[in-house]
């Protein structure tokens, strides 16, 4: 059974491809993964893969969710129809919603696996980012920096064994203005994707590697910019991919699964069956295609030894 490492990127309610992708690597024999990481909703996927859910099981639980039960507001009419709690939220708050379901219902999914807080997952290797099985990434707006978690919570007073995973998601997930942001021992930390949204250098190091780190990217459609609508949205994503795609050197470029996510939005709450399927699909088929090329030998030859 061959070990493997994985790094999720964001993507908004588009996780659902990343799992797609993750099924065709598990028929491929990638099961046992040894280190897995992610921002956002690679976030969430990379949490329940650490803690023992197969593929399989992913798509169960990302095909039956209902996003919208994660919101209070579920789109631009419903804030219309309560201005005066949103505006609240957002002047108060620095956001529109609250985060407490999605923490309380991924508890829920760790929880009934018997992984709580980070100390379920560590690894007992004394290399400190090989510490633990998962990794998250977050940012902290008000240091300007990014957050490794679990490790770099101690930075802000906490025990890293004690933080909780479904927290350390949460934290990754608070896309800006959309969701309120948390608070760290007086800093503001909202989603890792502002810095680094596919951080598929993460378990990296000097020689060459025992077994691969397979990153699951999911890619934006081009878009022409026709207003000030797709204007400021365009801005958003290159500042989500700016910083990733400057460090994407041909080494990560041959272990990166793209997955195509068809131009469905990341803030799409009201996703159909029919657009999960396509998702899921389209990770699938991306897959596929990767691994009928990959070679893990003749990637260590080339970039690693």
């Amino acid at each position: 059974m061959p070990k493997a490492d994985g790094v999720f990127e964001g993507g908004g309610i588009k996780g659902i491809g990343l799992v797609g992708a993750l099924t065709v690597a598990e028929q491929e024999g990638y099961t046992d993964w040894r280190r897995v990481a992610g921002t956002s909703a690679g976030a969430i996927v990379a949490s329940l893969l650490a803690a023992g859910y197969s593929a399989r099981e992913l798509k169960e639980i990302m095909m039956e969710m209902d996003y919208l039960d994660l919101l209070d507001y579920t789109g631009f009419w419903d804030v219309l129809l309560h201005p005066i709690d949103a505006t609240r939220g957002v002047i108060w708050d620095y956001g529109v919603n609250r985060s407490s379901p999605l923490r309380e219902w991924l508890d829920d999914k760790l929880s009934a696996r018997g992984v709580k807080t980070f100390a379920d997952l560590r690894t007992g290797s004394t290399e400190e980012k090989y510490r633990y099985g998962l990794r998250i990434i977050a940012s902290d707006i008000s240091d300007r920096n990014m957050i490794v978690l679990p490790q770099e919570v101690k930075k802000y007073g906490q025990d890293p064994d004690e933080l909780r995973l479904a927290r350390a998601v949460e934290m990754s997930v608070l896309f800006p203005g959309f969701f309120k942001p948390e608070e760290l021992n007086g800093s503001y930390v909202i989603d890792g994707g502002i810095l680094s949204n596919f951080p598929v250098w993460l378990f990296d190091r000097d020689e060459a590697p025992e077994f691969p780190t397979f990153g699951f990217k999911l890619l934006e459609k081009e878009q022409r910019i026709t207003g000030p609508i797709t204007f400021l949205k365009e801005i958003f994503y290159t500042m989500l991919e700016g910083h990733d795609n400057e460090h994407q050197e041909e080494s990560n470029s041959v272990r990166t699964i793209p997955i195509p996510s068809s131009g469905i939005s990341p803030l799409s709450f009201k996703l159909t069956d029919e657009e999960k399927r396509k998702l899921f699909e389209s990770g699938q088929e991306a897959a596929r295609k990767f691994f009928k090329g990959w070679s893990f030998k003749e990637y260590r030859k080339k970039f690693r030894e």
